[in-house]
């Protein structure tokens, strides 16, 4: 009778936190991105002088009941699973656990607890919360598309260097060590940040043929950014009108849901999913 309360009471426990579709699921997921945000906020504050000297104490403890309760939800996690070392390994389970142990290196390295900031990565959570998985088709079409257009972007990479090289060359005889440009390679920094149009004004031209090379190598410039957006949205438009022909027929919509299994702990299964598609396991608790 114990085991099998203890049992019921894990199982409960996996529901809650692992299920994003269930309406505590839902709650334990929002309540935790709240203190994931505040952690950061906590940290951020402290950062700030005059307010850490004012309110450091209110922070140090704010940190801590975060970083406690961050402790007791990463324990949580570990023994409601059937394969603990499935999550403590997993890219989450690294995630929470660098998240987690700042606070408590601080005992040993000054200045650890700065490392909270890391939590923000646990941020990535809100795509279950929110179910922004759907939206990741066409971030992997971008992705491709990116793929696709290496070849075409290391060319005119390779182009700008090139041209970055020869006008930082012309800057440097023509201005000269009395106006910034002390050496060649300072000469090819000036012109990337110009070419970029970064401008920094750390170094500027100042005799009129420098400014009227500086002033054709800004013109370019915007021409520059442009092309490598360019390339990468006609092959981003190329791949998508090529799946549009070769889908004539409106694909079957496949709902997925949040549901997780406990023995691998994959995600992102079936609706109608008895099993798990990775493993195989029931996932549905008994």
């Amino acid at each position: 009778m114990n085991t099998l309360k203890k049992q019921n009471w894990k199982d409960k426990l996996y529901e809650i936190i692992y299920e994003a579709d269930t309406p505590a699921g839902k709650i334990f997921d929002v309540v935790l991105l709240i203190f994931i945000l505040a952690s950061i906020a906590l940290v951020m504050l402290e950062s700030v002088s005059w307010i850490d000297s004012k309110y450091h104490n209110a922070l140090y403890i704010g940190e801590w009941t975060v970083t406690i309760l961050f402790s007791i939800e990463y324990i949580a996690r570990v023994i409601t699973v059937k394969k603990p070392t499935k999550y403590i390994f997993s890219f989450y389970g690294v995630i929470d656990f660098l998240s987690t142990i700042p606070m408590y290196l601080s005992f040993f390295f000054v200045g650890g607890h700065a490392l909270v900031a890391l939590r923000a990565l646990r941020l990535l959570r809100i795509f279950r919360v929110l179910k922004l998985a759907r939206y990741l088709g066409a971030s992997n079409q971008l992705a491709s598309a990116i793929k696709a257009s290496r070849a075409k972007i290391s060319v005119f990479l390779f182009a700008v260097i090139i041209a970055s090289i020869i006008f930082g060359t012309l800057m440097y005889l023509v201005e000269g060590e009395e106006h910034g440009f002390t050496n060649i390679p300072k000469s090819v920094y000036w012109c990337i940040v110009t070419l970029t149009t970064v401008g920094f004004g750390d170094i500027a031209p100042e005799t009129p043929l420098g400014q009227f090379i500086a002033t054709i190598i800004m013109i370019m410039g915007y021409g520059i950014i442009a092309v490598p957006t360019g390339i990468v949205s006609a092959e981003f438009t190329r791949k998508v009108n090529n799946e549009e022909k070769n889908n004539n027929a409106e694909p079957e919509k496949i709902h997925l849901n949040s549901q997780s299994c406990r023995n691998c702990l994959a995600t992102r299964h079936k609706d109608e999913a008895e099993y798990c598609y990775n493993c195989g396991h029931n996932l549905h608790i008994d």
